[in-house]
């Protein structure tokens, strides 16, 4: 992982960027600095599907952050279930020792669907708890003393949600940088005309305010970029900047989507990530085992 920081006075939140280049996800430390509480946002941990190995280098960085920067963490939070990578929430909050995690309250019917993907049995809950806290729409909250609130931005999942924090807005997979566009819309309860709308209130937000992506694909090769304005976005977003109908927006997302791969770590990821970042209870030998649906997606 490659780490950047980046400040900005008049107690508006530190941005710590946690770039990992394998799942080209970006993580972060959103900081007050007046009081060095802080919230996670979207955390990595390290999956080798040759190996079938989970290992922890990239949560243990951000570990090592919050005990360099003398941190509070009140809230580890998920953007929506990943199909990319798998959340390193549970293991954070453990060797952290604080930090609430939360996702958003429309959770349980995607568990439902994944669930029974991957039979996971009468005894699995569908209903979030294995989270600790499930954000509904507008629901304001604080990291230390900088104002918050969960903003409902689905199309992508049914489940997606964005954490605007003071200034800056953290939108998961909703939005990419402007040179890439949108999130695909091709998962069970992804819906392209959803995702218009969510873009859409995501650009009422004052044009100055920091956003903050989930990935970045780096298109023609430039480097890696993750931050970004709602204003830019508004202007310049290849897929859905302004004067971009609804009809025009659904009409290339779909016919793009189905021109898409699965994710490598899908069938994977979301056995954990429905979990809360929760790894499968051991079998009968002591081993944990991840299950490879045949012809399920």
């Amino acid at each position: 992982m490659n780490t950047q920081r980046n400040t900005q006075p008049n107690n508006h939140p530190e941005v710590l960027s946690f770039y990992d280049k394998a799942t080209n996800t970006i993580s972060y430390i959103v900081i007050d600095p007046a009081t060095k509480h802080a919230a996670i946002v979207d955390s990595v941990l390290d999956y080798d599907p040759k190996a079938g190995r989970v290992s922890t280098a990239s949560a243990d960085e951000m570990i090592a952050a919050v005990k360099a920067h003398d941190l509070t963490i009140d809230w580890i939070v998920e953007t929506h279930v990943h199909a990319d990578h798998f959340s390193a929430a549970q293991y954070l909050q453990q060797h952290i020792g604080s930090g609430v995690i939360g996702i958003g309250g429309q959770i349980a019917p995607v568990q439902s669907n994944f669930a029974d993907m991957f039979d996971m049995g009468i005894d699995f809950k569908t209903d979030g708890s294995q989270f600790d806290h499930l954000f509904q729409d507008g629901e304001s909250f604080t990291v230390g003393t900088i104002e918050a609130k969960a903003i409902y931005t689905p199309g992508h999942t049914p489940a997606c949600m964005s954490y605007l924090i003071g200034d800056a807005v953290f939108v998961g997979d909703t939005l990419f940088m402007p040179d890439y566009g949108t999130a695909r819309c091709d998962f069970p309860g992804g819906d392209a005309h959803a995702l218009y709308a969510s873009v859409q209130r995501l650009f009422t937000l004052p044009p100055e305010t920091r956003m903050f992506t989930a990935h970045d694909y780096q298109p023609g090769g430039r480097e890696p970029a993750w931050e970004t304005t709602v204003g830019e976005q508004k202007a310049k977003n290849v897929q859905i900047r302004e004067g971009i109908s609804e009809d025009e927006f659904v009409a290339m997302r779909q016919k793009r989507d189905a021109t898409l791969a699965a994710p490598v770590l899908i069938l994977p990821s979301l056995q954990v990530n429905i979990r809360g970042g929760d790894l499968p209870d051991p079998s009968g030998n002591g081993r944990r085992y991840l299950k490879i649906p045949l012809n399920a997606m």
